[in-house]
Formats: C-alpha cells, sequence, structure tokens
C-alpha cells in the first residue's frame, strides 16, 4: 500500500486531486481511499488531503502520518505546515515552486526522489486561474507512476474537462526530477 499526503490551499483543488488519485485506482482494478481534513472551510485556509492506493481492500480511514509521498499544492506551505513530517524512508516529494533548483529545501533523509515544477503559473496560463490541482497530479504521475495514465486522464475529463486533462499533461511533460540515491 501506498500512502500519500497532499498539501493545499482552500480553492486549488487538494481534495479533488486525492479523490480523482483514488478513482483512477479503483478504475484500474485496484483499490484507494482518500480522507481530507479542512480545520476551518473556507478559501485560502490550509487543507490536507490523506490517499491510500493498494492491490489490497484498505481499510484505514485515519490520517497518514508517514506518507511515502506528499504533495505541495502551494509553496508557501513550505514555511507555514508541517509538509516533510513523519516522511516515510524512500519518499517522494512532488512540489509547487517557481524555483529553478529547489533540492537544498530537502534535508529529510528520508526523501529519495524530489519532483517540482511551476505548476502555478502553468495554471493560470491554462485554466486563467491559480488551480493546481490536476497540473500538480501530472508531476506525481510521471515521479511515481504509481496510477494508470489513462485511467487519470479519464477521471481528470470526467471530473473537470479536456482542458485540465491538458493541463495534467503539461505538469507531467515539464515536472524536473532529482533522485537523491
Amino acid at each position: 500500500m501506498k500512502e500519500i499526503r497532499l498539501h493545499g490551499i482552500g480553492g486549488l483543488g487538494t481534495v479533488k486531486a486525492g479523490e480523482m488519485l483514488v478513482h483512477a485506482a479503483v478504475s484500474s482494478g485496484r483499490y484507494g481511499n482518500s480522507t481530507p481534513f479542512f480545520g476551518f472551510e473556507r478559501q485560502g485556509a490550509p487543507v490536507t488531503s490523506f490517499v491510500r492506493l493498494g492491490e489490497e481492500k484498505i481499510r484505514a480511514k485515519n490520517q497518514v502520518y508517514h506518507p511515502d509521498c506528499t504533495l505541495i499544492l502551494d509553496p508557501s506551505l513550505l514555511v507555514s505546515a508541517p509538509v516533510f513530517e513523519g516522511l516515510a524512508e524512500d519518499s517522494y516529494v512532488i512540489l509547487n515552486t517557481r524555483a529553478e533548483d529547489p533540492t537544498d529545501v530537502i534535508t529529510d533523509p528520508n526523501v529519495k526522489c524530489l519532483a517540482w515544477l511551476d505548476a502555478t503559473s502553468i495554471a493560470v496560463e491554462m485554466l486563467g486561474r491559480p488551480i493546481t490541482n490536476t497540473i500538480m497530479l501530472g508531476a506525481f504521475l510521471k515521479a511515481t507512476g504509481w496510477v494508470d495514465k489513462e485511467a487519470l486522464e479519464s477521471i481528470i475529463e470526467q471530473f473537470f474537462g479536456a482542458k485540465n486533462v491538458a493541463a495534467f499533461r503539461r505538469g507531467y511533460d515539464e515536472v524536473h526530477i532529482h533522485e537523491f540515491r
């Protein structure tokens, strides 16, 4: 089983991103669950979503404390949320940032791979709004390969339409990946 923690700001589609990952896994014959944590439910407030994907039924419905991957949909969360807390050994970090080389941000020895891109700029250009979820899912998939690409594209189209599938593909194509080992 793979455990994923998504960190975002209300309005970026953090919870929907988790749901789409689960839908893609289930449509491919696997199992998954998604559990959001909102705190104050308002746009602009920190949001966390917890996702589990696996080959067998998943009973756990609680928070993910030791994620195999963390997605950071807004770079401001690097200083305002515990995005690196509890990372599992050989974990992945998927980061939305404008930095050309953010590898110095990673100090946790458990991180195996950092994947990054400027998802906000892509979102504004393609969608007219800084909603980064589908772009970040493209980066996530390229880095991890944990769900089927065609299944995820199909789910994104069902949820948000063809424009978001194109945004997902840009995230997939434009992500930078750095392996620490």
